[in-house]
């Protein structure tokens, strides 16, 4: 709390301004119980303690902790051989943010132009975040799926543009009818 030139003219104590008022006196807030030895850990321990172990496994820093659920993988090669593996995403809070986090992860995982197109590199990225949400027996909703399934289709969709001319096998799901229309499109996504 910060001192004020009243502080020093009027020593009363003051309440702080965060603490709830009770009959003029100052009560302090309950702190959380902390969780007993050999207790479960919560949501938020387990998504933590996942993001340490897969930052730490594959050797991964984070250079941004986003707020959005988005994400971007990266790595830099340096001269003296050295390679900086990097991602931005959001931090595992929730089924949604994890999935993010660990398809940048994925990326990683798989190894960057290891799949051709692009689109591929995609469709494995997502899967290993899949796969490794399930074997952490972390809950895999419809809400990620279909994330998943609007980015596979977007990227599909965007390779269209680009010229790709033959879809693999494995992305066939996610071909729509913009996939016809994405030669002569230049708006957005969204255009359907």
């Amino acid at each position: 709390m910060t001192r004020t030139l009243w502080d020093l003219i009027d020593p009363r104590p003051r309440r702080r301004p965060d603490a709830p008022r009770v009959a003029g006196a100052v009560v302090e807030r309950p702190r959380p119980a902390a969780r007993p030895a050999g207790g479960r850990p919560t949501m938020r321990e387990r998504y933590d303690e996942l993001a340490r172990r897969m930052l730490t496994t594959h050797r991964i820093r984070v250079r941004k902790w986003r707020s959005s659920m988005s994400g971007v993988a990266w790595q830099v090669a340096y001269a003296d051989g050295a390679i900086s593996r990097l991602i931005e995403a959001p931090r595992p809070r929730g089924p949604m943010s994890c999935a993010v986090f660990l398809h940048e992860i994925g990326h990683h995982v798989i190894g960057f132009g290891v799949y051709r197109p692009r689109c591929l590199e995609e469709y494995h990225a997502w899967r290993w975040a899949l796969e490794t949400m399930q074997a952490e027996g972390l809950n895999v909703t419809d809400a990620v799926r279909g994330r998943m399934a609007e980015s596979l289709e977007y990227a599909v969709w965007k390779a269209r543009r680009r010229g790709l001319k033959r879809l693999p096998a494995e992305l066939e799901p996610y071909r729509t009818a913009r996939w016809e229309r994405a030669a002569g499109v230049t708006a957005g996504p969204s255009a359907r």
